[in-house]
């Protein structure tokens, strides 16, 4: 006999919902307002319980009439023979949606329908079913929308998203159901079927893997599942249901001793995170095809044995006021991931902030939109393609005409600068910073050599583009400078943050002397991001020479230790150089050595300076304080954050100063807003000396720096 049934499921989820229910030989499922109905037998319901993986909940209506007030609603539901779906010895619960009605309180409403039910028991047998809201032997459920009232039999029972397997929990853990839809649209299934890896780098409570494995065998999502809502229903058949039961177990386990799953892997940096995962797989079983560790998402890559395939993930999103400046570079980290370590791989990050999934600064081909719960979500698909092989290098007569402007406005820039560099003694200077946006480089000039930089393309610009304006920028750059090439150094420069922040490039060791006002200092331009020596700096540094003599200075996120020379050439009395590289350290003992600056009141110290701080008792006339804008560094304690952090790092600078100290505080955060209030309140003088700290090479409209002083 034929029966209505409808499909409770997650906004979004239809046409993938329509899809499954077909498969299970269920023709003709409509969709109706929130809900798939279909006509079926109670076998097919059964199949939709047992097997769908996107579903929440089967109902099965058995009466609608009007109800336009809570007397109504009682008489309705009292009007049903209940001795047909329990007795006085079973247990029940009662869930309600009320919309547009008469009725505007669902708890209330759902108390009518449970009054009646037992009202109608006392009356034939002076003893009554009990509420039971944990599985219950049955679950009903009123769906009251413009005064219509709808009952129905939950065959679910619970969420059919619960599947068994989750024995331990994480905070905020993906829905199974909507996990399994996340896979479908990425096209799991294919990439599974093709021998493809699935891979998640934050894999939380491993949701994505458990489900990718049992999509990938074919396995009924709820075969571990011991409690559904028909189970101590007076309808169930428990015939079929035993029957479908025992192959979905059968064809489990065969699965599983045949090796026909996929081995899917995950990382994820928090131990206990990991734990709770290894806990959900070996409850499912699946520990031989489910391979999990503690490991930080900037030390991911695929193993060789890995052939190419799906990485999915889940990251952060930022509940927490404060946590979405950090989140971004977490999100930039996982895009330069998988730009350089999963070429020909394809990619899923499903995030609730669209503002940080363009952090990954990627293009994605396909996005699909999605609801967690009340929260609009996006999952963005993307292809790793190779890079482009190199071609053949440009003449200046197939340059494009914004090449022609970029060479025009590059000649000019060089003309003027040279000039001012000469006059002052500076040999390494910038001469091109972006001042087109099309030709997005930077360009520096160290003696006789060329250090061009280019930002970082955003995502939507296809690579082909990027390729493009590369090779034009190099040929206008050698055209310009009569250079052939063998001294012109180009990188690739992201937004700096804790994975690649000081990342070493190379191991040429290829060092040479630069001077700047008199000093001497050792760059590198080959085997770092940076090259030693911050040149947007060179004002600030003469500031702290002019305001060193006798003074006792402390020179903190010293870097290659610049500031602390030009503190020495000042006079200071003495002079404290922290920094948490050792090469950089040593990179500063270096240029002291240059400058033949070598009195014993010259300290370096190796250490975490947010942990120095904290720690140090001592007292200094004037500190340097130029953090990184945001640092992960596995030495560190926890993350760092410029915005975040910034008052924390000033007030324990302002300790650790003598009455009437100067504190110079600089930063490179474009965003970057000094909370002065908080500042003034303590009783701190504050001056904003970005402008006179700006030299000629950088007089641009956008500060490259912010700088203050900050005095007791």
């Amino acid at each position: 006999m034929s029966t209505l049934f409808r499909v409770i499921f997650a906004k979004g989820l239809e046409d993938l919902l329509i899809d499954e229910l077909k498969s299970f030989g269920i023709e003709s499922p409509r969709l109706k307002r929130f809900v798939i109905e279909f006509e079926g037998t109670l076998q097919d319901a059964y199949k939709v319980c047992l097997y769908s993986r996107l579903a929440s909940r089967v109902l099965m209506p058995i009466h609608t009439a009007p109800a336009d007030n809570e007397d109504a609603l009682y008489e309705m539901v009292k009007e049903i023979n209940w001795d047909e779906h329990i007795d006085e010895f079973s247990t029940f619960a009662v869930d309600a949606v009320v919309l547009k009605s008469e009725m505007t309180n669902s708890h209330y409403a759902a108390l009518k329908v449970k009054d009646a039910v037992v009202d109608q028991f006392m009356d034939k047998y002076d003893s009554r079913p009990n509420v039971e809201k944990s599985q219950p032997d049955l679950r009903i459920h009123l769906y009251l929308n413009q005064d219509e009232a709808t009952i129905s039999i939950d065959l679910s029972g619970e969420s059919l998203h619960k599947r068994g397997y989750r024995v331990s929990n994480v905070t905020a853990p993906l829905k199974e159901n909507l996990a399994a839809a996340i896979l479908l649209r990425a096209g799991w299934p294919e990439i599974a079927k093709n021998g493809g890896t699935l891979l998640d780098p934050m894999c939380g409570s491993a949701t994505f893997l458990v489900e990718g494995a049992l999509m990938a065998a074919g396995m009924a999502a709820g075969v571990l599942r011991d409690y559904y809502g028909f189970i101590g229903w007076k309808g169930h058949d428990s015939e079929y249901w035993d029957e479908i039961k025992t192959k979905a177990s059968e064809d489990f386990y065969k699965a599983l001793d045949g090796k026909k799953l996929p081995v899917c892997y995950g990382y994820d940096e928090d131990e206990r995170t990991v734990e709770a995962a290894y806990d959900n797989i070996e409850a499912m079983e699946l520990s031989d095809f489910i391979k999990i560790r503690k490991q930080k998402l900037e030390d991911c890559e695929p193993a060789e044995y890995m052939t190419p395939g799906l990485v999915i993930t889940n990251p952060p999103y930022g509940e927490r006021l404060g946590d979405e400046e950090s989140l971004r570079y977490l999100y930039s980290d996982l895009g330069d991931i998988l730009k350089l370590k999963f070429e020909n791989w394809k990619a899923s990050v499903f995030s609730c902030n669209e503002k940080l999934l363009k952090n990954i600064a990627l293009r994605a081909h396909k996005t699909n939109k999605f609801f967690n719960g009340a929260l609009t979500c996006k999952l963005n698909h993307y292809l790793i393609l190779p890079l482009l092989e190199e071609q053949k290098p440009l003449t200046m007569d197939e340059v494009s005409e914004q090449a022609l402007m970029f060479k025009n406005r590059l000649q000019k820039n060089t003309k003027h600068l040279k000039k001012w560099a000469r006059k002052n003694n500076i040999h390494a200077y910038r001469i091109y910073d972006a001042d087109i946006p099309e030709f997005s480089f930077a360009i520096d000039v160290y003696n006789d050599w060329y250090h061009v930089q280019e930002y970082q393309a955003p995502g939507q610009i296809e690579l082909a583009k990027v390729k493009k304006r590369q090779q034009e920028m190099q040929c206008v750059v050698k055209d310009v400078t009569g250079d052939d090439g063998s001294k012109l150094v180009f990188k690739t420069r992201s937004r700096q943050r804790g994975v690649s922040q000081y990342e070493k490039h190379k191991q040429d060791k290829d060092f040479f002397t630069v001077e700047e006002s008199g000093l001497l200092f050792d760059v590198n331009l080959t085997d770092y991001l940076d090259t030693g020596l911050f040149l947007d700096h060179r004002l600030v540094r003469q500031l702290v020479k002019e305001k060193s003599n006798d003074k006792r200075v402390l020179n903190l996120f010293a870097y290659t230790g610049a500031v602390s020379v030009y503190a020495a050439a000042g006079g200071a009395k003495s002079i404290l150089t922290v920094d948490m590289s050792n090469t950089y350290l040593n990179w500063a003992r270096r240029n002291f050595t240059l400058n033949n600056l070598n009195k014993k009141e010259y300290y370096f110290q190796q250490a975490d300076c947010i942990q120095w701080l904290k720690d140090n008792r001592k007292k200094f006339d004037l500190i340097f304080l130029d953090p990184p804008t945001f640092s992960n560094s596995k030495r560190m304690e926890s993350s760092f954050d410029i915005q975040r952090d910034h008052l924390f790092l000033i007030k324990n600078c302002m300790a650790s100063l003598e009455k009437g100290g100067v504190l110079i505080f600089s930063n490179n955060m474009k965003s970057f807003k000094l909370d002065e209030q908080e500042l003034l309140d303590r009783g701190f003088t504050i001056k904003d000396i970005t402008k006179t700290t700006m030299p000629e090479d950088f007089n641009r409209p956008k500060a490259i720096h912010h700088c203050w002083e900050i005095t007791k």
